[in-house]
């Protein structure tokens, strides 16, 4: 891709330009900052000047990518390995949206579902929707994994000011019969709702997990009416979901059109609906649609998913930086760096084109990273010393969640306070000044100042958001589907499959049929012998 080329080669001549001094132009923050949907954006300490910005959008423009945009939107089939179209954004769009992109049957399917979960939502706070014994539900568990999983989990923990108290939403992913057990552990059978989250129901983990709960809640009861009455799936496939015993009228449909890691937005989020009820669940939406509006129509130079995927790129293979840390300064945000973990890696970590053609520039970074200011007790100090820049992205509520105003002070004192020390840095010589100010000999200056230099011009966005919200997080979480989306448009690749995953589950069961005692295929000398020493261990 000549104009990649061309950038990477605009970036080498910025590699060991130090950021800070880029401050002596007084209107730089105003410059390289944007808003929207309550999000204000401050991209200032990058390391990046307006030209090579202006470079970087240009560059966009010439690949297409506002088409792109647009294809997406309109629900052309950009999936191309699996032949489907990319719209979740739909589901959070009006009806009138809905009716014309996705034409008046479906749509009035779409439309059908999303009335159906409200339904499912009021009926079980007004006590309409009883379990099998007449009792009001005290517990939801949604079972799920991957994208049926993560996004649940990213909302729940951070709208836990917004949810019913009469009603605990519990997620479960994990295979190991420890999380399981963990969970029924908090439950009662005779008052909780399942929801099975899976688009074939033929995953094995949630499959697994979903027949585990199912023995443990029939333990409970003589009959398995209990599992026609209080079990609920999201789901293709109907005649799995029945067979396993859950009421055809209990099934919420998926559509192939939406992906699983951006599945939030249709039925899969039930659980959460659940948790915060049918108005904050929409206000979601709406913040998300907020975002899809300015995504779709905004100037790529002001746009501000389309800029941070374009800083993403400029740091990726202009300056040859291979990570991205989130770090949310927001308990509630906990779950984000997760998340993202998920919609970004398995999005983007390909090195083939959507042509199927090998790619010659790096793609995803690794993402990772905590809340802080628990990450500043971490692995920031890495960031702070080690030889490795690392970007970031600081993520901050104006307003706390709670009423310990000294606590939030302090916390967005630390995180404006970090971005400030990861670009500036230390110097031996301002280390060994400060030392000697402080009454220390230089002798022992010399010996202690270089344990105290910090490299600095590690670049970071800072993003505030005005008060963490359901629409405040649906645009949040917009902002980064829209982000990475147009990363994996720019690399040339396909942001919307996950072979390697499928490669995982493949192999899985090829160890389950080894461990079983049959003959093993295709299995290393190494993992037969793991398995070798786990049936011995276990006979």
């Amino acid at each position: 891709m000549e104009n990649l080329a061309n950038i990477i080669a605009l970036a080498n001549k910025a590699k060991n330009r130090a950021i800070s001094p880029l401050f002596n132009d007084p209107s730089r923050v105003e410059k390289m900052s944007v808003t929207c949907a309550d999000i204000f954006l401050d991209y200032s300490k990058q390391n990046i000047i307006e030209s090579e910005l202006t470079a970087l959008v240009d560059w966009a423009n010439h690949a297409g990518l506002s088409e792109k945009i647009t294809q997406m939107f309109n629900g052309v089939k950009i999936n191309r390995t699996e032949n489907r179209a990319v719209l979740h954004t739909i589901l959070r769009a009006s009806e009138q949206d809905k009716k014309t992109t996705l034409g008046r049957e479906i749509a009035s399917e779409v439309i059908a579902t999303e009335q159906k979960m409200a339904g499912i939502v009021d009926d079980v706070y007004q006590g309409k929707r009883l379990s099998l014994s007449g009792q009001k539900f005290t517990d939801v568990l949604a079972i799920g994994i991957g994208g049926s999983y993560y996004g649940i989990k990213v909302g729940l923990s951070a709208l836990k000011p917004y949810q019913n108290p009469e009603l605990d939403v519990h997620v479960l992913a994990n295979v190991d019969g420890g999380a399981v057990q963990e969970k029924l552990n908090q439950l009662n059978a005779e008052t909780t709702l399942v929801v099975v989250i899976s688009k074939t129901f033929t995953t094995q983990e949630t499959l697994l997990n979903a027949q585990t709960v199912k023995a443990w809640m029939l333990a409970s009861q003589v009959t398995e009416d209990i599992i026609a009455q209080q079990w609920l799936a999201v789901s293709t496939n109907i005649d799995a979901a029945t067979q396993f015993g859950i009421a055809k009228d209990n099934i919420l449909p998926m559509w192939d059109w939406v992906g699983g890691r951006f599945s939030l937005w249709s039925a899969v989020g039930l659980p959460l609906a659940l948790a915060i009820g049918n108005d904050n669940f929409s206000a979601i939406k709406r913040g998300a649609n907020t975002m899809d509006q300015h995504f779709l129509n905004a100037p790529l130079s002001d746009n501000m998913p389309v800029l941070l995927a374009l800083l993403g790129i400029w740091n990726r293979n202009g300056l040859g930086y291979s990570s991205l840390a989130i770090l949310p300064y927001d308990h509630s945000l906990r779950s984000l760096p997760g998340y993202l973990q998920q919609t970004d890696m398995e999005s983007n970590g390909k090195s083939v084109s959507i042509q199927g053609e090998k790619l010659e520039w790096k793609t995803a970074p690794v993402v990772f990273g905590q809340e802080g200011t628990n990450g500043q007790h971490a692995f920031m100090q890495l960031m702070h010393q080690s030889e490795d820049i690392i970007p970031c992205d600081f993520i901050v509520a104006m307003q706390s969640q709670t009423d310990l105003a000294k606590h939030h002070n302090v916390l967005v004192a630390n995180c404006f306070a970090q971005s400030e020390a990861l670009m500036q840095g230390k110097t031996l010589e301002q280390a060994t000044k400060d030392l000697v100010s402080q009454g220390v000999t230089r002798e022992e200056a010399a010996t202690l100042a270089p344990h105290k230099v910090m490299k600095g011009n590690t670049p970071s966005n800072t993003l505030l958001i005005n008060k963490l919200t359901p629409k405040t997080l649906g645009a949040l979480l917009a902002l980064y589907e829209h982000k990475i989306f147009v990363q994996g448009a720019l690399w040339q690749l396909n942001s919307f499959d996950q072979w390697g995953v499928e490669l995982g589950k493949t192999l899985s069961h090829q160890v389950l049929v080894a461990m079983a005692g049959e003959a093993p295929a295709g299995l290393s000398d190494s993992t037969l012998s793991l398995i070798n020493h786990y049936k011995k261990e276990n006979q």
